[in-house]
């Protein structure tokens, strides 16, 4: 067990940087999307910013699923066992970066939020993504097994799921967000890099066997 310590916080190391630096990317993609409508005249963006969510969420399911199965398989080889960690992982703990954290940020803000939980009212939308990507998950760890592929795949991760937290907050209750982006980041960054690097790094290792 005190390997497996370890070798979660090697992961966590190399990985948290990368997280940081993706959340700060997805804030400014985000943000040049809220100045270009606002530009444009339209200032209820969140039936626009709605629309994408619904593109970014279940991308980074998708995302989330091929990381989490990945990271499982590289370590274990029983395929039903791979299937729930990569499902677990992706639509559960990735589902709170997306949803449950931006809706308490929302809050935590002084916006009156709106829960929407996509894979509840929209399974349809969520369910292809997630078993594609467990499906890519097992074919993965062949072409990520160079560190550098690892941390691209999660940053790339990190990045999507910045993005759709923030477009959730617009979305759903959070207003004028732009000129209280220092807060925002803060909230982002956990909302993103806690179940991010829990779902695709610390939960599939905890269910590893214990290396000999």
């Amino acid at each position: 067990m005190e390997r497996k310590s370890v070798h979660i916080w090697k992961e966590l190391r190399h990985h948290l940087p990368f997280s940081v630096l993706s959340v700060s990317i997805g804030l400014m993609f985000v943000g040049i999307f809220t100045v270009i409508t606002e530009m444009l005249g339209v200032f209820d963006i969140s039936p626009y910013s709605e629309e994408l969510f619904h593109i970014f969420h279940p991308v980074h399911m998708l995302f989330s699923a091929i990381a989490t199965t990945a990271m499982f398989w590289q370590h274990e080889r029983r395929v039903f066992k791979a299937v729930v960690i990569g499902f677990v992982g992706s639509v559960g703990i990735c589902g709170i970066s997306d949803i449950i954290i931006p809706y308490i940020s929302g809050f935590l803000l002084g916006a009156h939020m709106q829960l929407h939980i996509c894979i509840v009212e929209h399974p349809h939308l969520i369910l292809p993504f997630v078993f594609l990507g467990i499906l890519m998950g097992f074919l993965a760890p062949g072409t990520l097994e160079k560190q550098e592929g690892v941390i691209f795949s999660h940053s790339l991760h990190v990045l999507v799921s910045a993005i759709a937290s923030i477009l959730y907050l617009i979305s759903y209750g959070v207003t004028g967000w732009i000129h209280r982006i220092g807060i925002v980041l803060i909230y982002m960054v956990l909302a993103v890099v806690i179940p991010c690097c829990t779902s695709d790094i610390v939960f599939p290792l905890l269910f590893t066997k214990e290396e000999k």
